[in-house]
């Protein structure tokens, strides 16, 4: 586990080249830490890169506060966002050695990091660290799954309709939600253009279904139809 000296300064030594500071050593404190494993916590500010793709997979990440996002750099020069990360996800589990995807921080973020190698070894010794990497795992591939079924088979309303229940469930939130994310996330999370993002949302503010206090802020009217939209 992540309590050493040692390890504490080698983490700090590796955060400076990106924009981030180590703001707890040895400590438990995440939000609903199901694992309950020491590790350390840091704070990267907006903008900053929490790993890169290809880079090593050494730790499992948990999002105290703030938006992340992960990502991926396609071969023509688009991008294309993997997963939305908020208060209590988490990421960076893999099925092999380097990311797949990599992370940025959206807003400013605090995340939770704990050894990878330390929670594979604690998930042999307690069943309940191994049942909480399971569910873990179970829930990252359920909204892996739920996310292409939005990419290859809805319509642009559709998509947009899912994407606003979305961030309303997991915002807690029935009636207005806040976007950490610009439109170009959404875009490039969605696969679609920014300018069709921009168009549908206005669609739907036309038709009653959303208000647009600013870009940022939505309120929703109809829940009924955006329910409908997002179960298409």
């Amino acid at each position: 586990m992540l309590t050493s000296v040692a390890t504490t300064r080698n983490i700090v030594s590796e955060m400076k080249d990106r924009a981030a500071s180590v703001i707890h050593s040895g400590s438990r404190f995440a939000t609903s830490n199901v694992l309950g494993l020491m590790g350390v916590t840091v704070r990267y500010e907006r903008g900053a890169e929490i790993f890169a793709e290809e880079e090593p997979a050494e730790y499992i990440y948990q999002i105290v506060s703030g938006t992340a996002r992960t990502c991926k750099l396609l071969s023509n020069g688009r991008r294309q966002i993997g997963a939305f990360l908020m208060k209590g996800d988490y990421f960076g589990m893999e099925a092999r050695d380097t990311h797949c995807f990599a992370a940025e921080a959206i807003t400013d973020v605090t995340v939770h990091m704990i050894s990878r190698s330390a929670a594979f070894a604690a998930a042999g010794r307690e069943p309940e660290v191994a049942r909480a990497l399971w569910d873990i795992t179970a829930r990252n591939l359920d909204a892996s799954q739920q996310h292409s079924l939005l990419l290859g088979r809805k319509t642009a309303l559709e998509k947009i309709g899912s994407f606003l229940s979305e961030m309303a469930e997991r915002q807690g939130c029935d009636d207005e939600i806040d976007l950490a994310m610009s439109r170009q996330d959404i875009a490039d999370y969605l696969g679609l253009t920014i300018e069709t993002v921009s168009r549908t949302m206005t669609q739907l503010e036309c038709a009653g279904t959303i208000a647009l206090p600013s870009s940022r802020h939505v309120v929703l009217k109809r829940h009924i139809e955006l329910e409908r939209l997002s179960l298409c």
